[in-house]
């Protein structure tokens, strides 16, 4: 035997190799088993085993048959297979999903042949519902088509007009009204305040998108900027010098009698809609990918097709075919987080409380329904319900006040009851019921037993009026389907987030208008969105896909059929990636405009590491910074006010945090002495429970106060959350206008 020696001194043996015991020479020698048998735990008897691959066999056939490192290679990967390979039985037989993990995309879920959404298509552009010159997928084969929503072409295009043109898409040729664009400031000396939108009043989207698309490597920093500018909001404080014609974004039509938009109907044959070149293609489906295990649907069956009719030739201001609802789902006892959103909309939307009842307007005032589901979202209301829930918002503080005679006109407090509403949409009236769940959330499908559901409703029906949860369900507090709202980040309330998914897509379906998430709080008038005819959602984040916190859909029309045909042979599933994919998989994304999140949820990318070294006013890392404005930037939310918080978005969404109160330090509708009674009892409730906490720790409750507030009392450093609420509460107190300097009217 030889022997080499290292550089520290010791030895390396090369020859034969050595053992230092005899068993072990004698066991390395022979040649282990593939399979080793393991005891039972818990079971005397040696005869009950169960065999498992021998980790030693498969690294001495690695080693021998593929050498040292490689070996130790395959001995990982065969390792792995069989811990994947374990995975997938346990997820096919141990759990209800009964789904095969896989290493593919998600199955497809188209169910419409190519005629079909040829045909949305073209009811959706004939009905002013495309108001754009972007561009239609070559996949659907389809012609050049009149779109009554846009001017005709001039021989010299401003920049603005101006988009890419390449293979593989198609354009619609304008023959509506002109467009004149507008320049909207505040005129010396009346700057204090920014003007309103001019009644009429239309975004041009493609322009924002200009602007602002993330794809095209834009900043919510600037976009906010053009956004502000366009819409007037820089008033007296315009420091941008020379021609910014390209940052109008805001136009009004001008009526051309030679464009007259008359009404027309569709041909169910479809034929001269697709393109030459498809015409001798025996495959009219080709190329689209259908749905394992289902049929394709029948014939579409659509409405006729909308007028698109001016806003000048309206007949009164409001049009009944586009109606202006601001729609919003609400689970369990009124909060805060409701009541500032009404109190956004009061202070920022056109809702004509400047004037007296007797007055007129020429603008038409929009409306904020707000629907809501009084018990958890897996039960059944009882006969009672709606006037239980009326009862119960008399008595909440939070929700008292807009139940004012003043607020009648504009708030309107709604009963969602699923059943009913799943009946009213004529596309699944007839087959929702034969579904396993209604509750189907990205594939994540939770079943409610029949028994759970009475339970449930049950047990919730008392306790609503002080703004918590009954006793009869405190037991059941953390069961998933007796939550009636999120009360922390480990209580969440899942099967309403689930239940709303589905809620927005019906509301605006059955009634038109906007959808908005609970957790959003409007920021400037939306005029010019609602007069842009056109469905609409906002980016999720940095990915190519729908976020529909804000969601607005035509009444009744063809994208609106395709989208619940799909989901209900899509066992309902309307969560924002899964919609995401019916429409890019019928190349139908264009009907649905996924707006930049900029307009409607500013700080996002900025909480996700994006676009930091040039962040938006304020600078939000965290969604949490709104609630807890970080020490370091803590000066910003009193100094700014309301005027500093992403000035330019339409909305702000800060993301659940639905146990955060607004103001810690006065948590509670600090709406003046109109509402006094309100305040009293929401401050004897917390008083209350304060009491009871200090109780429960073996401490001595808070005694009542006698005086009135002291400043010394008040937080010193107000975050901006507590700014905004107070910003909105002083407009109803009657201490300051609303952001467009106008005077609420009692």
């Amino acid at each position: 035997m030889s022997f080499t020696k290292r550089r520290s001194g010791s030895f390396k043996g090369r020859g034969l190799p050595h053992y230092s015991h005899a068993i072990r020479e004698k066991h390395h020698s022979r040649v282990p088993p593939w399979f080793i048998p393991i005891a039972v735990p818990g079971f005397r008897t040696r005869r009950l085993r169960f065999w498992l691959p021998n980790p030693r066999r498969i690294h001495q056939f690695s080693v021998s048959r593929f050498g040292r490192k490689r070996g130790l290679a395959f001995m990982l990967l065969a390792l792995t297979a069989m811990v994947f390979a374990a995975f997938a039985l346990t997820k096919r037989f141990g759990t209800e999903q009964k789904t095969w993990p896989a290493f593919t995309g998600d199955p497809p879920t188209l169910v419409f042949r190519r005629r079909d959404l040829q045909r949305i298509w073209e009811w959706e552009i004939a009905s002013g519902h495309y108001p754009s010159r972007r561009r239609i997928p070559e996949q659907l084969w389809l012609n050049l088509l009149d779109n009554p929503a846009l001017p005709p072409r001039r021989a010299s295009l401003p920049s603005r007009f101006r988009l890419p043109s390449g293979p593989g898409t198609t354009t619609t040729s304008g023959v509506g009204a002109r467009r004149i664009y507008l320049d909207i400031q505040s005129k010396p000396p009346n700057v204090a305040y920014p003007p309103r939108p001019v009644p009429g009043s239309i975004a041009d989207l493609d322009m924002v998108m200009e602007h602002c698309d993330f794809s095209e490597k834009k900043y919510v920093r600037d976009c906010l900027e053009v956004l502000r500018f366009g819409g007037g909001l820089d008033h007296g404080r315009r420091l941008r010098r020379g021609k910014l014609d390209d940052w109008k974004y805001i136009y009004l039509e001008q009526p051309d009698s030679e464009n007259e938009t008359t009404r027309t109907t569709i041909d169910d044959s479809v034929g001269a809609m697709i393109t030459d070149a498809a015409r001798d293609i025996t495959d009219t489906d080709g190329g689209l990918t259908k749905k394992k295990g289902v049929d394709w649907e029948s014939a579409l069956q659509l409405s006729g097709v909308r007028r698109y009719r001016l806003y000048s030739s309206l007949p009164s201001p409001c049009d009944p075919e586009h109606p202006r609802i601001f729609h919003m789902f609400w689970t369990g006892p009124f909060t805060d987080k409701p009541y500032l959103a009404l109190l956004s909309f009061l202070f920022t939307q056109n809702t004509g409380l400047h004037l007296h009842e007797e007055g007129e307007t020429t603008t038409c005032r929009p409306k904020f329904w707000l629907w809501i589901n009084p018990g958890p979202a897996a039960a059944v209301p009882n006969p009672s319900a709606l006037h239980d829930m009326f009862a119960q918002l008399k008595s909440n503080p939070w929700a008292a006040p807009f139940l004012h005679p003043r607020f009648k006109d504009v708030i309107q407090f709604k009963l969602w009851n699923t059943t009913e509403q799943l009946d009213g949409v004529p596309e699944i009236a007839s087959e929702w019921r034969a579904r396993e769940s209604l509750f189907n959330s990205g594939g994540y499908v939770i079943n409610v037993p029949p028994k759970k559901l009475d339970d449930a409703a049950s047990s919730s029906t008392d306790g609503a009026a002080n703004g918590t949860a009954a006793e009869g369900s405190k037991a059941d507090d953390d069961d998933m389907l007796s939550r009636t709202g999120s009360k922390s980040s480990t209580s969440y309330d899942r099967l309403s987030v689930i239940l709303s998914d589905m809620a927005r897509f019906i509301l605006c379906h059955r009634f038109g208008g906007i959808y908005l998430d609970a957790d959003t709080l409007l920021l400037r008038d939306w005029e010019e969105l609602w007069g842009w005819k056109g469905a609409f959602a906002y980016r999720w984040s940095r990915l190519e896909k729908y976020n529909t916190a804000v969601l607005h859909l035509n009444k009744d029309s063809a994208l609106g059929t395709f989208l619940f045909r799909t989901a209900l042979k899509n066992d309902l599933d309307f969560h924002p990636m899964t919609v995401s994919r019916y429409l890019k998989e019928a190349h139908l994304e264009g009907l649905l405009l996924r707006l930049p999140d900029a307009l409607f949820d500013s700080a996002w990318l900025g909480t996700e590491y994006y676009q930091r070294d040039r962040p938006p006013q304020p600078f939000f890392t965290d969604f949490a910074d709104f609630f807890d404005t970080p020490l370091g930037m803590s000066a910003a939310p009193h100094a700014l006010g309301f005027d500093g918080f992403f000035k330019g978005a339409y909305s702000y969404h800060f993301h659940n945090y639905w146990w955060k109160p607004f103001d810690s330090a006065r948590n509670w509708p600090d709406l003046g002495a109109q509402f006094l009674n309100n305040e009293r009892i929401a401050r004897a409730n917390l008083k209350t429970a304060a009491g009871a906490v200090a109780a429960s720790e073996g401490k001595a409750g808070a005694e009542p106060e006698a005086n009135e507030d002291q400043v010394d009392e008040d937080q010193r450093d107000l975050d901006w959350s507590t700014v905004l609420k107070r910003t909105f509460e002083a407009y109803i107190r009657g201490e300051r206008p609303s952001m467009y300097g106008e005077w609420l009217a009692w």
